[in-house]
């Protein structure tokens, strides 16, 4: 089945599976995206979240440092102490750079912010006084519930902050799944979609599948009842011609009977007449005599000419003599009344009277198209049997013609070819210009 066909016959089916592909490509970037925002602020609020707890944890560090730095006065206390500052400036940093997208949740940064450095500032000036040797003075300080306040008040607005990105985080997750489920949604419907214009798509193709059967059926229809047609008008017309052409030759016979009949006997009495006017005119006057004998010679001439339109419409040497006598005498008359030599290759075949009378006819046709059209100097008549059939053929070494290029006027080898089959046979005609031209046909040899 040809889509493109299907397409063209359906514009909607191209319309939907364009409006699918799109759709699709649409909810798949869109739900791409937003998950991948979303992805990415779960793992801002992770890095948040860690940061805050760091934070709460680096305090706790570095009170826990300064505490034993106080109670031992050995340095080595310092390092954790130290080390607290560090993580406590670097989660800073990453809070700032979170929290400054955020303008509703910079106020509690920057309170956490005061309160972590007073609660530094507190555990640096207790680290100083020890460090000066007032370790009463820096114990009293660190008794004192100020650091205490301080410190609970970091946890609190820590743990504000936490409660916050877990919320966010909450809302995240939620606008994933919700991303998830209209991606969900969206793929369903669309597929939806595509199972409906691939049903719209395969009923259409089986409808004009359908459809170019039922076209074939009724074109072979329409071819063979056409072949009928041609068949039964060839065959009426084939039985057409043949009836004119018997017809013809009935005409001809009969014209051929009535000239030997009418026309040979009035010419006989006429010069049986003159023959007698002769014979009692015998001495009388010259100028008598000369017309008479002119008016003798006139008869025979007609007489003459009598007996060849008799033989030209009814070959009675055909009759009489034969089919290989009767091309004998044809081809010897040809050859005595034109310049062109004939050769001759004859032999006694098997053929029906009509078929006879046909080679005959075709030689006769062939013969004098060679001596209005050929300008040949030679010419071979053959009739010979080969196998089971009789072969015909008239070859000619004249100027020749291209058989693809026959003029309109080319009736004689249309009838040629008509009266070959009609009998049963075959009749082909080579020719090329400057080469000459052979007729020949093959004819059923008859029991």
């Amino acid at each position: 089945m040809d889509v493109l066909t299907v397409v063209k016959r359906n514009p909607f089916v191209l319309s939907l599976a364009c409006v699918a592909a799109v759709a699709i490509v649409f909810i798949s970037e869109g739900s791409y995206w937003r998950s991948v925002g979303t992805l990415d602020d779960l793992g801002a609020i992770g890095t948040a979240r860690a940061s805050i707890q760091g934070l709460a944890q680096g305090v706790l560090d570095a009170e826990s440092g300064q505490r034993g730095y106080l109670l031992t006065g050995r340095k080595e206390y310092l390092i954790p102490y130290q080390r607290a500052l560090r993580d406590i400036d670097e989660s800073f940093k990453v809070l700032d750079q979170y929290y400054g997208k955020k303008p509703q949740s910079m106020k509690s940064l920057e309170k956490l912010h005061k309160l972590t450095e007073t609660k530094l500032s507190e555990l640096s000036e207790t680290i100083r006084v020890q460090d000066e040797g007032r370790t009463d003075l820096a114990k009293e300080l660190v008794l004192t519930d100020i650091g205490k306040e301080k410190m609970e008040a970091i946890r609190s607005l820590g743990a504000q902050l936490l409660s916050d990105e877990t919320k966010n985080v909450a809302s995240s997750r939620a606008e994933v799944y919700r991303t998830l489920m209209v991606s969900r949604i969206g793929v369903a419907l669309l597929t939806a979609l595509s199972l409906l214009a691939l049903a719209t798509y395969l009923r259409q193709s089986a409808a004009l599948a359908k459809q170019q059967v039922e076209q074939q059926r009724l074109v072979q229809a329409e071819r063979d009842q056409l072949e009928i047609i041609v068949g039964r008008r060839t065959e009426q017309l084939t039985s057409l011609a043949q009836h004119l052409q018997t017809a013809r030759e009935d005409e001809r016979q009969r014209l051929a009977r009535n000239l030997h009949d009418e026309l040979g006997a009035l010419l006989t009495s006429a010069k049986l007449d003159a023959a007698r006017i002769k014979s009692r005119l015998a001495g009388a006057a010259p100028e008598a005599q000369e017309r008479l004998a002119h008016l003798v010679e006139t008869l025979n001439t007609s007489i003459a000419l009598g007996r060849s339109i008799i033989e030209d419409l009814r070959p009675s040497t055909l009759a009489n003599l034969g089919l290989v006598s009767a091309i004998e005498i044809l081809a010897r008359e040809f050859g005595e009344r034109s310049a062109v030599q004939v050769h001759r290759d004859l032999a006694p075949v098997k053929l029906r009277p009509s078929a006879e009378l046909m080679v005959y006819r075709l030689v006769q046709e062939a013969i004098t198209n060679i001596s209005k059209y050929a300008k040949a100097r030679q010419i071979w008549v053959s009739l010979v049997t080969a196998g089971s059939q009789v072969q015909v053929s008239v070859r000619d070494d004249g100027v020749g013609f291209d058989p693809a290029t026959q003029p309109g006027s080319a009736y004689g080898l249309f009838g040629m070819r008509f009266r070959v089959e009609a009998e049963g046979g075959v009749l082909s005609v080579v020719s090329a210009p400057g080469q000459g031209t052979r007729v020949q046909a093959l004819l059923p040899e008859s029991a």
